[in-house]
């Protein structure tokens, strides 16, 4: 590992405060798809989600939420997960529909994994961002955030900022503020695109695939079905999430993920954008 990176995780957390407290799965998500793939265990504390031949599995919470931070800990896919995706992200219904996205892509035995990230509004994405994880995510828990305000979408590792996406509606660029979300999680076969672009295959033979989730935390703006109107926070606990926004040390920690871990990012990518860049990528050097 190099020395600043060794520099960086020595001071991590001093940025954003660690996940307080954990949801329960029994109480605030459904298992939408994949029967007994997906399992929640130990009185709600953890979820399991497996991935064979036949079918991945997923879950998706019973609460929608309007801007708020919201924390997951996810355990990876261990050893040969070329071809799988394990995602985690944010989205509203239907063909206009927003989302923000966390997606982690398998890998060949001890090479590191690929987070990708994403913001879709009005059913409109093309705004990916890749980047090598700096630790071995199948070994341990490690937690991925999203803070979501009306100002901005903050990314963040481990509390440690990756990626943000600022509201820039003043010069054209869409973001996703007037539509609810809920939260959604998905392990599933995409051996067309995940890995190497495609070229690297699922082996079945490595089935079933398995990544645990835990620790869910949402301090957010609840909504009741059927309305658009915030009828409670999760949590009274901490608030910051409303007007949260990078710091001189939040600048710096993505200036070193962009520096030492970025491999993909679509203000860069002059070859699918001939006609020129996204208007906002004149006008943020953390996109």
């Amino acid at each position: 590992m190099k020395d600043s990176t060794l520099l960086f995780l020595a001071f991590a957390g001093l940025w954003f405060l660690a996940v307080a407290s954990a949801g329960n799965f029994l109480q605030d998500f459904d298992i939408t798809w994949g029967g007994q793939r997906a399992m929640i265990l130990n009185g709600g504390r953890l979820l399991r989600l497996s991935l064979d031949k036949v079918s991945g599995s997923g879950f998706v919470s019973k609460n929608e939420f309007l801007f708020g931070r919201i924390d997951m800990q996810i355990k990876l896919v261990r050893g040969n997960s070329a071809g799988t995706v394990t995602a985690f992200y944010l989205s509203s219904q239907g063909p206009a529909h927003d989302e923000i996205d966390f997606e982690f892509l398998g890998n060949l035995s001890g090479n590191p994994y690929t987070l990708h990230t994403n913001v879709c509004t009005q059913g409109k994405g093309n705004r990916e961002q890749q980047i090598r994880l700096w630790f071995d995510p199948t070994m341990a828990f490690h937690t991925y955030s999203i803070v979501w305000n009306a100002q901005r979408i903050i990314f963040l590792v481990d509390n440690i900022p990756i990626r943000v996406f600022n509201n820039l509606e003043s010069i054209g660029v869409p973001f996703p503020k007037n539509q609810p979300m809920r939260i959604y999680s998905s392990l599933w076969n995409a051996d067309d695109w995940a890995t190497m672009g495609g070229l690297v295959k699922t082996d079945w033979t490595k089935a079933p695939f398995t990544a645990a989730f835990r620790n869910f935390k949402a301090n957010a703006c609840v909504l009741a079905p059927g309305t658009s109107a915030c009828i409670r926070t999760a949590s009274t606990q901490d608030s910051g999430w409303q007007d949260q926004a990078l710091d001189a040390s939040g600048r710096k920690w993505i200036q070193w993920v962009q520096k030492n871990h970025m491999v993909y990012n679509y203000c860069k990518d002059v070859k699918r954008f001939p006609k020129g860049l996204l208007p906002e990528c004149k006008r943020s050097r953390f996109l």
